[in-house]
């Protein structure tokens, strides 16, 4: 896997924009302004949302993930090497929790989640 791979599933997300908000070649994705996935500069995995700390801990202790560096403990990072129904299972969580919290107000200006 690699940074593309991962880019392209979360180009499919509705409403899901890129930035690079610290500059130097981040890959910060955002729904409604709010992040749900960064690539860091090291380009060797990604940053997810989990819906609490405990599911991170699970998920960083069964070796799925690892605590990500600089975010919540209820983020962890998955290594371009993890499976890629994994990959794609999680960055859609991730969306759709960061997506879930925004207000009604923002979410009504957000394309259809299909």
């Amino acid at each position: 896997m690699s940074r593309e791979f991962v880019n392209s599933i979360r180009r499919t997300f509705p409403g899901a924009d890129l930035s690079d908000p610290w500059g130097g070649g981040h890959d910060a994705w955002k729904v409604g302004g709010k992040m749900f996935a960064c690539i860091g500069t090291a380009n060797d995995g990604v940053s997810v949302k989990t819906p609490d700390i405990a599911t991170a801990q699970m998920l960083i202790e069964a070796g799925v993930g690892t605590k990500a560096p600089y975010f919540h403990r209820s983020w962890i990072r998955l290594p371009f090497g993890c499976d890629e129904d994994e990959m794609r299972h999680r960055l859609a969580t991730s969306y759709d929790l960061v997506r879930s919290s925004l207000t009604k107000k923002v979410q009504s200006t957000l394309p259809p989640r299909s």
